[in-house]
């Protein structure tokens, strides 16, 4: 006889059998795989060899893609486990955070050609090994704190039942790195200034990770949802344009994104203000 358990809705259901617990974690391990790979490309791309470094930064976009399949699979086969979340979250600190935080150290510092004055570049390259520690210490945070966070409340907070991140997740904030990366086609930063320019995206996307603003989660979309053709229609469309333009699409949607947390909390600043000062003249 099968083991069963009393689901929210009060009715029993079949418990999975132990064989499908490995399901999700083997998309996990897919994760972690793609993640060492990247760092193994890291190390070997050169000025050189530039391509060493868009294969990295694909190999996080797959990884992206594995996390969001893992968590999807144990939802739908109810294989959730303590075991599951805590292996996610190792595999997630190695492939979105010293996987990103290395290459976006070696392609955007460490590749600077020699300069007029060696000590600027010395300097700009320290400074980068600090920033890109910070992305992976503010990545680790955040896994953290989303792990024993219990409804967790935004400085933003969205409309009831609406479902959203507090703070952008660490695979988003690797996918920015990753995406820059790949649309330059692993063509390292050459210039100092634009490598000033990569430090602040670095710095603000470590700041949106730890931050309390909201961020939208895709776990509200459904197999039942209301219009599943519409839906399929949209993710079929979007994939194909990832798939025909992948150079281009990987970015807009990284950045989307991420200004999307930022549009967010404008607004809702904004929102605030107007309701004060309508208060104030009542």
């Amino acid at each position: 006889m099968e083991d069963a358990q009393i689901g929210t809705d009060g009715k029993m259901r079949r418990q999975p059998s132990r064989g499908m617990y490995v399901l999700p974690s083997l998309f996990t391990a897919g994760n972690m795989a793609a993640g060492y790979y990247a760092i193994t490309q890291s190390i070997q791309g050169s000025m050189a060899d530039q391509s060493y470094f868009d294969r990295a930064a694909l190999a996080l976009g797959i990884a992206v893609l594995f996390d969001g399949l893992d968590g999807i699979i144990a939802r739908m086969t109810n294989t959730t486990s303590d075991f599951g979340r805590e292996l996610d979250s190792l595999a997630d600190v190695i492939t979105f955070g010293v996987a990103p935080s290395l290459l976006a150290y070696i392609w955007g510092f460490r590749m600077l050609p020699s300069m007029a004055h060696p000590e600027a570049r010395q300097q700009i390259v320290h400074i980068g090994v600090f920033v890109c520690f910070i992305f992976l210490i503010c990545g680790a945070s955040r896994l953290a704190r989303f792990n024993i966070s219990i409804n967790p409340q935004p400085r933003n907070p969205g409309r009831p039942g609406k479902k959203y991140f507090v703070g952008m997740p660490i695979p988003a904030g690797a996918g920015v790195i990753s995406s820059v990366v790949h649309f330059q086609r692993g063509s390292p930063i050459d210039n100092p200034w634009v490598s000033v320019v990569w430090l602040c995206l670095l710095l603000f996307t470590s700041f949106l990770m730890v931050s309390n603003w909201r961020f939208w989660s895709a776990k509200e979309i459904t197999v039942g949802a209301r219009h599943p053709y519409r839906l399929f229609a949209v993710i079929a469309v979007v994939g194909a344009s990832i798939v025909l333009y992948h150079q281009y699409m990987l970015i807009i949607i990284a950045m989307a994104y991420l200004v999307s947390g930022v549009v967010a909390r404008l607004a809702y600043s904004w929102g605030r203000e107007r309701r004060h000062s309508s208060a104030a003249i009542r």
